[in-house]
């Protein structure tokens, strides 16, 4: 299953938002960010492609920088609420999430504050494997988040043979043509993965090489 995060505007790509709509029986769920989180005031049209993502069964995550933990507990809550009220997220997307043993209670409490906002699926994206602690927070947890020449070479801890695969991702960027990512998040023990082209400092502004085939 893919967990796609596109971080463009539909007015800018409105062919690629229609694209995931068309493939929605593919999709685990995904990531809506308007502006590195909900904004500063709702966006019709996100609000519109959200509404026609859930219509058509697909989880919405809304976006929220957690950075690394240093960011106050009600800042996160306050885009959790925006997601929600403005966009109809029924899901969160914690990025740049902490890995540090010592900051589970405060993701714990993260995770509380999401669900009490009306996620349903909640992830949490450290992009590297954290503590085991972090699989009892959320729904699915990012276990990689990098280019494809890092991703070949990725160790896996043993621990995660111990949680069912549907439980972990693994977000692959700068992804040549035929690669294997899928195969190789299977075999990684990862259900849930994005495998896309883009390269540099906005690799999630392309769409996963799974879909291209649907265009």
């Amino acid at each position: 299953m893919l967990l796609v995060p596109l971080y463009e505007h539909p007015a800018d790509r409105p062919d690629d938002w229609e694209l995931l709509i068309r493939c929605a029986g593919r999709l685990h769920s995904v990531v809506l960010n308007p502006a590195s989180g909900p904004g500063e005031a709702p966006d019709e049209r996100f609000e519109a492609v959200s509404r026609r993502l859930r219509e058509a069964g697909v989880p919405v995550l809304g976006y929220t920088d957690t950075d690394y933990g240093r960011r106050p507990h009600a800042e996160v809550v306050r885009d959790l609420l925006r997601h929600r009220d403005w966009y109809g997220a029924d899901g969160a997307f914690l990025d740049q999430a902490s890995p540090d043993p010592a900051l589970l209670p405060h993701y714990g409490r993260l995770a509380v504050a999401a669900r009490a906002a009306g996620a349903r699926t909640l992830v949490l994206n450290p992009g590297v494997h954290p503590h085991p602690g972090y699989a009892e927070l959320a729904d699915l947890l990012v276990t990689f988040e990098g280019p494809w020449d890092a991703y070949r070479d990725a160790a896996v801890p043993p621990w995660t043979a111990d949680h069912p695969a549907q439980r972990f991702c693994h977000l692959v960027y700068a992804v040549p043509p035929g690669a294997p990512a899928a195969e190789l998040a299977e075999q990684r023990g990862a259900a849930v993965h994005c495998a896309v082209p883009g390269a540099g400092a906005h690799p999630w502004g392309t769409l996963p090489h799974a879909l291209g085939a649907a265009r």
